[in-house]
């Protein structure tokens, strides 16, 4: 065959590939459902942290701003696209979906709770940052030639 041919070969052998989706958003999502979604590489979706500031401080799912439940709304509202798929997470499932019904009832429609709260994304190995990272194993820091 000469490379025209093979060109042509490929593209209908590529065209006829099926498009790869990311995993859907359900109203209750497990941590590894929402890894598989960012290593998806779609950036049309918000991790909202509903915890208090000062725990959000000490360590939080790698990328997610935080939105304390008791400014959660106001917040989101001031700040995202009403159509924009949202994972919330607390201290626990109970918190997480307080607020997930709280974003749902100020009329954000793509909204779902991770389940196990903060403790099933680390459980998961998900990424994470801030201070208390550092010392839960994920990264090891040398200080004064002795490791913490």
């Amino acid at each position: 065959m000469n490379p025209v041919e093979n060109t042509i070969i490929s593209a209908k052998e590529t065209i006829t590939k099926p498009i790869p989706t990311p995993p859907p958003l359900t109203e209750n999502s497990s941590a590894e459902a929402l890894k598989k979604r960012l290593n998806w590489g779609e950036p049309a979706l918000t991790i909202i942290d509903a915890r208090k500031r000062e725990d959000f401080n000490q360590e939080h799912i790698t990328g997610a701003m935080c939105m304390p439940f008791d400014v959660l709304v106001k917040t989101a509202r001031d700040s995202l696209p009403w159509n924009r798929d949202i994972y919330v997470y607390g201290e626990n499932d109970d918190r997480a979906e307080q607020a997930a019904n709280a974003l749902r009832e100020a009329g954000f429609p793509n909204v779902s709770h991770l389940e196990g709260g903060i403790q099933g994304w680390k459980d998961a190995n998900g990424p994470m940052e801030g201070p208390l990272t550092w010392n839960h194993g994920r990264v090891r820091i040398f200080n004064q030639g002795r490791k913490d």
